[in-house]
This record gives structure tokens, sequence and C-alpha cells, in this order.
């Protein structure tokens, strides 16, 4: 009789830029809704923690705030965020948009990744947009920028190529314990979870009508029972 396979746990942290769909492949890893999504750049203001149980293995992935050049103070502290996050993770998820060649927000994550230890994936999103003639090129010019340890092209909207990015991350995973029980999902509480989506709903509706920095404060919050 074999051994049986040792349990393996990590943390994977999502960076790239604003708006390449990094919230998107987090809720479709996870199969439910945690972190809000819009179109509107910095949708994602601070890191959140979202787990995925495997009968042998639990993988915690950090969404981080898109990585830019920050014009204000807000700004700053989201892309310290992200770039901390590299240091305290065993993989990373590099998400590049497949309808755009490599910009200097791109070069200037790959260069971040560079300078740390984990091992990195290029993610390339979106790849339903484009066909496969324009997609190897480009598979091609990120190759040359960094010595990735996988290059898988998927849409997370729709999902294709997620389940075969979440099996190799998890064949990327150390031996180790079990960092949350098995009925959580994330480190967010109801609470805020409910204020961002919220948020997410006057980001959508509300358009050019009121700027990105919107901040929603729940006053009363009654968490019933499950029937």
């Amino acid at each position: 009789m074999s051994p049986a396979a040792p349990y393996r746990s990590g943390f994977v942290a999502l960076v790239g830029r604003p708006n390449v769909g990094k919230s998107t492949l987090l809720n479709r890893i996870l199969g439910d809704k945690i972190a809000i999504i819009s179109d509107k750049p910095q949708t994602t203001r601070t890191r959140i923690l979202g787990v995925k149980h495997l009968p042998d293995a639990q993988l915690v992935f950090v969404d981080t705030p898109g990585i830019h050049k920050p014009k204000f103070r807000l700004n700053q502290r989201m892309v310290e965020t992200a770039l901390n996050a590299l240091a305290e993770v065993d993989l990373v998820f590099f998400l590049v948009e497949a309808t755009e060649a490599p910009g200097p927000g791109d070069r200037f994550v790959i260069d971040r990744l560079k300078e740390g230890r984990a091992p990195a994936f290029l993610v390339i999103n979106k790849v339903d947009l484009v066909r496969k003639p324009r997609l190897l090129p480009l598979i091609e010019t990120y190759r040359k920028m960094h010595e990735f340890a996988e290059i898988v092209p998927i849409s997370a909207k729709a999902g294709d190529g997620v389940e075969r990015l979440v099996d190799l991350a998890h064949a990327r995973m150390p031996e180790g314990p079990v960092y949350f029980p098995e009925d959580v999902m994330t480190d967010q509480p109801m609470r805020v979870l409910a204020a961002e989506l919220i948020r997410e709903k006057i980001l959508d509706k509300t358009r050019d009508e009121l700027p990105f920095a919107v901040a929603v404060g729940i006053d009363s919050f009654i968490e019933e029972e499950a029937r």
C-alpha cells in the first residue's frame, strides 16, 4: 500500500496592472464572489485573501491592488500593498491581457518579480478576445522578458484554462499545514464584504458622476441565521 500524498498548502499572489482581471480570476477560482469587479482602475484597494480548499491541499490566494504609478497617497499605499505581497508568498500569478502588448506597468512588475524569490506564472487573461496567431507572438515577447515557471492562457470571465491553472499551482505548493478551517473562504468579515458589494454597485451605476475614491460606511448590519 503506497503512502498517502502529503498535504500541501501555500500562498499565491495575484499581481498585475489595474483592470487585468485579478479579482475576476479570484472569484472564478473560488466559485463565489469575495472581490468586487469594476472597469474603473484601482477598484481593489486592500489585500484580500481567498481560500481554495482541495482534498489534499489548501491554496490561499492574495488578491492585490493593481500596480501602477501612484499619483496620490492612497494609490501609493495600494501599490506598496501589492509589492509587499511578493515577498510573502510561495507563488505569483502575474496577470496580463491578451489584447495588449507589454507596457511600462508590466515591465515594472517584471522587474519586481526578478527581485523576488517566488516562482511566477505568466497568466494571460482574456484570450477569448483574440485569435491564436496573435497570442503566440505575445507569449514569445513575455518569454524573453522573464523566466516564468509556467505560461498559462486563460479567460477568467468564461473560466477557460482556470482549472489547469489551479492544478499547476497545486503542484507547486510546499508541504504545509491547514491554515484555515474548511468553511472559511476569505479573511474578510461579512460586514466588509457587504460594504464592498455596495461600493461595486455605486461604481457601476454612477460611472462618471462620482470619482474613483468612493467609501461606504455601514451604520447597522444584521446577519440573519440561515434558514
